[in-house]
């Protein structure tokens, strides 16, 4: 049965505070290689203007993806989470994330529709820091694959 349409445009309620440690920061741009010292120096950070170090851009993808199980969980919604394959993201920053940064996330359903069969949703992330200044907007899309494709 594919995803009600009149989900679009409805939000869940903001995530509880991440916070955004440098070590996290570290292991996260070490296991994608990124070997950009802004990542793991605080020096080479604040050589280019920011208070600590900075988290590589896609970073904040784990982030967004947990509050976006908010959309998933929703049992309205009837997502078939099984049959769920991650098609794309996107991401629109305000300024980088930082160590220190206390993020939450309000996850709101951008889009649905179906082809051959496929439900495809987009769910927008906008992720804010404590004081509610936006610090990025993330797009997930999400593949729901028709039943019979295995």
């Amino acid at each position: 049965m594919p995803l009600d349409q009149s989900f679009v445009g409805r939000s869940y309620p903001p995530t509880a505070p991440y916070e955004v440690g440098r070590e996290k920061i570290r292991e996260f741009a070490e296991a994608v290689g990124d070997a950009n010292p802004v990542y793991t120096d605080p020096d080479a950070a604040k050589a280019l203007g920011h208070p600590d170090v900075i988290a590589p851009p896609t970073f904040v993808f784990a982030i967004a993806f947990r509050a976006a199980g908010q959309v998933i969980a929703d049992p309205q919604l009837g997502l078939d989470y099984s049959r769920v394959v991650h098609g794309d993201q996107k991401f629109a920053y305000s300024r980088p994330v930082r160590a220190g940064d206390r993020l939450s996330v309000t996850s709101t359903i951008e889009a649905i529709k179906s082809m051959a069969g496929n439900d495809i949703m987009d769910v927008r992330g906008e992720v804010r820091d404590e004081a509610g200044e936006h610090v990025v907007t993330t797009i997930i899309k999400l593949v729901a694959r028709a039943a019979g494709e295995d």
